[in-house]
């Protein structure tokens, strides 16, 4: 048998503000030979969330960071080309932390243990809106902004994986959908193609005046994947009793120094709002629950969703700046190989 090249790539400098492409090598060595409980996994797609620049930060955080001369983690679909381990055969395709690389030595148990993907779910499905994306969504929304028919939900980041789907699940509750997002074509989609109710573009519109025009009455739940002034903006508008569901930052996350906490804190002590953070893996054992719901709301054609597939390890950091660029459109994904079947 011929011997395969695994080419990856690592993190070899942790970034000071913006992430560069020169903050990670590409790497090839040999795969090496499988020992008792382990697979050899092929990369067919990798994940790319914003959550993982903050991974590059050697800071305590819900997970360790990425080492140095680490290959870089992330999420990924893959298939099983090789088993010593009874509970996988060849051909299964898996989910996991694979990495940016094309192959994958993994086992059961620990941080990067696999799962097997049902047969018939398209093998992009678990990185997106099946995969944490979704997930982030259903329980951040659901369990965090606890929605009730009639009210008003703002979201930003809302062409995003985590913020469309967070949007249409606030519409199957009955809410009024309010998404803020960069530039005409995310905001038309929004609200032609996700049924949001209006879009705000961040990029022309002035935020403020325009939640101002759309809520009236207040904001009710804001969930909020960019922090900075569009959460500061947010909070001068909300509604008595109303809930802010911290899922991300993305506005800051490449700074150099954290910017100035927000100016309307106060506003929650005055309508008795609620502010709160999560990490979707605390609600690991709910997964199933949200797994089942969201397939469910997906093949009713209740949840649509959108994916930015590129191409080939090679441009594995490109891929990665595009989010920081906003030039994703949806669920950012890198296709490294098509199924072969076990072969």
């Amino acid at each position: 048998m011929t011997e395969r090249i695994n080419r990856k790539w690592c993190l070899v400098s942790r970034p000071v503000g913006m992430v560069q492409e020169s903050n990670f090598e590409p790497r090839e060595e040999p795969v090496p030979a499988l020992t008792d409980g382990q697979i050899l996994v092929r990369t067919l797609y990798v994940s790319f969330d914003p959550a993982m620049r903050g991974w590059l930060d050697d800071r305590p955080s819900y997970l360790p960071p990425v080492g140095l001369g680490d290959v870089m983690r992330a999420g990924g679909v893959g298939e099983v080309v090789e088993s010593r381990n009874p509970d996988f055969a060849v051909g299964d395709v898996v989910q996991g932390l694979f990495g940016w690389q094309e192959w994958a030595v993994v086992e059961s148990g620990g941080m990067r243990a696999p799962s097997k993907v049902p047969a018939g779910v398209p093998l992009t499905l678990p990185l997106s809106v099946l995969g944490t994306t979704g997930l982030t969504a259903y329980f951040g929304l659901l369990d965090l902004g606890e929605p009730k028919e009639g009210e008003t939900v703002v979201v930003s980041g809302a062409a995003g994986a985590t913020g469309s789907v967070a949007g249409q699940i606030a519409k199957l509750k009955g809410c009024r959908v309010i998404g803020i997002a960069g530039g005409p074509e995310k905001c038309r989609w929004l609200t032609e193609s996700a049924g949001f109710d209006a879009a705000i573009d961040y990029k022309r519109d002035d935020v403020g005046a325009k939640l101002s025009e759309l809520c009236p009455k207040g904001i009710d739940i804001y969930f909020d994947n960019v922090g900075g002034e569009i959460l500061d903006a947010c909070l001068a508008r909300i509604a008595d009793r109303a809930r802010v569901v911290l899922c991300g930052g993305i506005s800051s996350y490449n700074e150099k120094e954290q910017p100035p906490g927000p100016r309307n804190l106060l506003n929650l002590i005055i309508h008795r709002g609620r502010m709160e953070g999560f990490i979707v893996i605390d609600y690991l054992p709910r997964f199933g629950e949200a797994v089942g719901e969201l397939g469910r709301w997906v093949s009713e054609g209740k949840i649509v969703y959108q994916e930015d597939v590129q191409e080939g390890i090679e441009n594995a950091p490109a891929t990665f700046l595009r989010l920081f660029q906003g030039k994703n459109v949806g669920k950012q994904l890198l296709k490294i190989a098509e199924p072969q079947g076990g072969a």
